[in-house]
């Protein structure tokens, strides 16, 4: 073979072998996929990267916005966006024999709904309440409102309307916010007051129970959801008050009126009561006070010391330097018998089995009447019949051996007079001697001025 046939043979073998080369080059079949962890597509959202190219040796990825921005790795592994938009996420895929491919595909990333409002009624909680509703939402794109017995009780508005509330109680309000992909809800209370109401109770001091003009009542005010009050007294002092809760004298005899107009701005209502005084006979009349004889008193049964301001029966155990003063008579009966019977004054205890009393006072006793030759006198039908202290006005009380003499249950009933430290005058009327045992007692009515004449 000549030199150019041997040319012509290499020149076609090597045709053949570069056409050879080319039919065997792998191509590059590039295709990824890309998943968002739990479907959240709100900042920061967590995106894992699926590799699925055939024919590459070699990647060069790119997550725009993305942390990594970018990665050579056939399976760049999780990929994380913290910015809002439309990001782009790119592969190019070569190889050896020089084949290679490039894909793009767009990842649309959104804010994170964060649903906040606040509600803010208008001047007060009173029905009706008008309601003031501020959106702070952020990251949505539509809202659903719902306003529990509230007018209107929906709204799709970002910034709804102001929402009437009338009925008492609490009402929830909620909102629905979206972006399209996620959901978030977020309810709010509000709590409406009850319905005005006007109403009030009074009760009478202690010492004016009798009704007897000047009497002083205490007032409480039962009002609900009220915030002024306006008094108005009939012959009273005072006549008017503005306060919640006044206290009040009413000094005429007959049917008073206490009247109370309560408000709270958005509503007014009024209530009237009535309170019956009687004229003052400056008499305090006493029922059915029990004193024991000396073993129901020391046996703390029932007790012997009496104080007329309180009203109370003591026994000596329960006195004090401080109470002591307030003792107005002392009832020693000496057995269940009633031999021996007899009202002391405090600061004589010296003939009973009593202990002397700190700080006493002196009351002028006079118990036997129908031995006492001291001009005094008070039968049982003139105590029944006193409705006034005239008849105790006019007498004299003078203390006489003879009208302190001790006495038995001979006679019942039996009147006995006596005189306080501070000159008021009075009688008691022993109704019965009850034979107890050691808890026997004497029942009395007292009949007393009110105040020192």
């Amino acid at each position: 073979m000549n030199i150019i046939s041997r040319y012509f043979y290499g020149l076609i073998t090597f045709i053949f072998l570069v056409n050879c080369a080319k039919e065997e080059a792998v191509p590059v079949d590039i295709n990824f996929e890309f998943e968002v962890f739990n479907n959240d597509f709100s900042v920061p959202v967590e995106v894992i990267i699926f590799n699925n190219t055939r024919g590459a040796d070699s990647y060069e990825w790119t997550f725009e916005a993305g942390s990594p921005a970018i990665s050579s790795q056939r399976n760049p592994g999780v990929i994380i966006f913290n910015t809002k938009g439309t990001h782009k996420i790119s592969l190019k895929a070569t190889n050896e024999d020089g084949s290679e491919a490039f894909l793009e595909k767009v990842l649309n990333i959104d804010d994170p709904v964060a649903i906040k409002f606040t509600v803010t009624p208008e001047i007060d909680t009173f029905s009706p309440i008008k309601a003031q509703i501020e959106n702070l939402t952020t990251g949505a794109t539509s809202y659903q409102w719902t306003f529990q017995d509230g007018v209107p009780a929906t709204s799709t508005s970002e910034q709804p309307p102001v929402i009437v509330f009338s009925t008492p109680g609490e009402h929830k309000i909620t909102l629905e916010a979206t972006n399209g992909r996620e959901t978030e809800t977020f309810e709010q209370r509000i709590e409406v007051a009850p319905f005005l109401e006007a109403d009030f109770e009074y009760e009478v001091n202690f010492d004016d129970d009798d009704f007897q003009a000047p009497v002083t009542v205490t007032i409480k005010n039962n009002s609900i959801s009220a915030t002024s009050y306006e008094w108005e007294f009939t012959n009273a002092t005072p006549l008017n008050s503005d306060e919640a809760e006044p206290n009040v004298t009413f000094n005429t005899a007959g049917t008073q009126e206490l009247k109370l107009t309560a408000s709270n701005g958005k509503e007014t209502k009024s209530i009237t009561k009535t309170i019956e005084i009687v004229t003052d006979t400056n008499l305090r009349v006493l029922k059915n006070v029990n004193l024991g004889v000396n073993a129901a008193h020391t046996g703390n049964s029932i007790g012997s010391f009496y104080d007329l301001d309180t009203r109370s029966v003591f026994y000596a155990n329960e006195l004090t330097p401080e109470n002591s003063s307030s003792i107005d008579f002392v009832y020693f009966g000496l057995n269940e018998n009633f031999t021996r019977n007899v009202f002391v004054s405090p600061d004589n205890l010296e003939n009973t089995t009593f202990p002397n009393l700190v700080n006493a006072s002196k009351t002028k006793i006079i118990n036997s009447l129908e031995n006492c030759m001291c001009g005094v006198s008070l039968s049982v039908n003139e105590f029944d019949t006193m409705t006034t202290d005239a008849l105790l006005s006019a007498i004299s009380i003078t203390e006489t051996p003879e009208g302190s003499l001790v006495f038995t249950n001979a006679i019942t009933p039996r009147i006995i007079v006596f005189e306080t430290a501070d000159g008021r005058k009075g009688a008691l009327k022993i109704k019965q001697f009850v034979a107890n045992g050691k808890d026997s007692f004497i029942n009395v009515d007292i009949k007393v001025q009110k105040i020192a004449r």
